[in-house]
């Protein structure tokens, strides 16, 4: 049986699990709440990316994307810096929804699973 690596443990969560060959990443939030739509995906993707790398893996090798944004109106904003970093031959399953996150100035949460 595999062992479950865990990184970043705080008391509710992990920010990841690698287990069996494949990363789960909990929910990405921004840093700085204070940048718009773009900036705080742009700066989620970037936390993302660093953890893939820790896991041994990068964003050619999602599985799957959850993506949670505080108001619909804004999908194009995120899309813009979504469309700017996926991988163009390596685009993966995806959902997006409009969600109340748990920081009313937070504006995308993102979720990944990826293979390593």
């Amino acid at each position: 049986m595999s062992d479950i690596k865990r990184t970043n443990v705080e008391v509710r969560y992990s920010d990841m699990a690698v287990y069996n060959g494949v990363a789960y990443l909990a929910g990405q939030v921004p840093d700085d709440a204070s940048l718009d739509m773009q900036g705080q995906t742009r700066q989620v993707l970037e936390t993302i990316d660093r953890l893939l790398a820790q896991a041994g893996t990068n964003k050619d090798r999602l599985l799957m994307v959850q993506i949670f944004i505080s108001n619909i109106a804004e999908i194009d904003e995120m899309n813009k810096a979504w469309d700017a970093w996926v991988s163009k031959t390596n685009a993966p399953p995806r959902a997006t929804v409009e969600a109340r996150l748990a920081n009313p100035d937070w504006k995308v949460e993102i979720i990944v699973t990826a293979a390593v």
